[in-house]
């Protein structure tokens, strides 16, 4: 039913936008049955603009990119029409998703802290553990293009990471993502130094591998921080809401 929806959006007049926009409503819909629709529209536009970072950090080298796709307790992604040319432009393009995610799961969290719910409150929630999983150093996650940049040998760390949060929240899309990583983990075991790939495509100054290092670094020490705080926030307001 969801491919008949799709394909039926993609030949549309503006297929791009309704393809985008459609399938927005459908996971919006299957998330509010549920979580609830205030949950789901919270959760949905914060998945959207972690996909908007990649999309504008895309555009900003050049590449074409298509709108964003969403598909229900999957997630969502950007068609790169163009791939990137070098590990620092693949680095850049991961970078923008959880940057500018957690500049919006901020901004919800100082609201809803100060003002808000607590259902947006979990959505800042949401917000911050999203990005922060998507740090796994692993591609296809967004910290295994990011960490590309320093070198593909770094994926083999993300496999206990990623083992790790299986182990404690298990779950088909993780088994999802592991079999799509699995390619990677090859590539990585096999990687060396002296290679025409590494005289390339990841022939990165040293100076540009700290710059994205330390700033993955900092992202994911923020995120793990705010996923913590947000969390014992939650359980706070649920407690004094259990009591009253």
């Amino acid at each position: 039913m969801l491919k008949l929806l799709f394909l039926l959006l993609s030949g549309a007049k503006f297929g791009k936008l309704f393809l985008t926009g459609g399938t927005m409503l459908v996971s919006l819909v299957v998330y509010a049955f549920v979580w609830g629709w205030k949950y789901a529209a919270g959760f949905v536009v914060l998945l959207f603009v972690h996909e908007m970072g990649h999309y504008i950090a895309a555009r900003q080298r050049g590449l074409a990119v298509g709108a964003p796709t969403f598909i229900p307790f999957v997630g969502a992604w950007i068609d790169l029409k163009d791939q990137p040319h070098d590990a620092e432009t693949e680095a850049h393009v991961g970078l923008g998703g959880p940057l500018l995610g957690s500049v919006a799961a901020l901004a919800t969290y100082f609201y809803a802290r100060d003002s808000g719910p607590t259902w947006l409150l979990a959505v800042a929630y949401a917000g911050f553990f999203l990005n922060l999983f998507n740090l796994i150093p692993l591609s296809p996650f967004d910290g295994g293009r990011i960490t590309a940049v320093l070198s593909p040998r770094i994926w083999l760390l993300g496999v206990p990471v990623l083992g790790a949060v299986f182990l404690w929240r298990p779950s088909p899309m993780l088994l999802l993502m592991a079999l799509l990583a699995a390619p990677q983990v090859w590539k990585a075991w096999k990687y060396r130094a002296d290679s025409e790939e590494a005289r390339t495509y990841y022939a990165v100054p040293t100076a540009k591998k700290w710059e994205y290092g330390l700033m993955y670094l900092g992202l994911a020490a923020f995120l793990a921080v705010m996923t913590h705080d947000t969390h014992e926030l939650l359980e706070s307001a649920r407690a004094v809401r259990g009591a009253m």
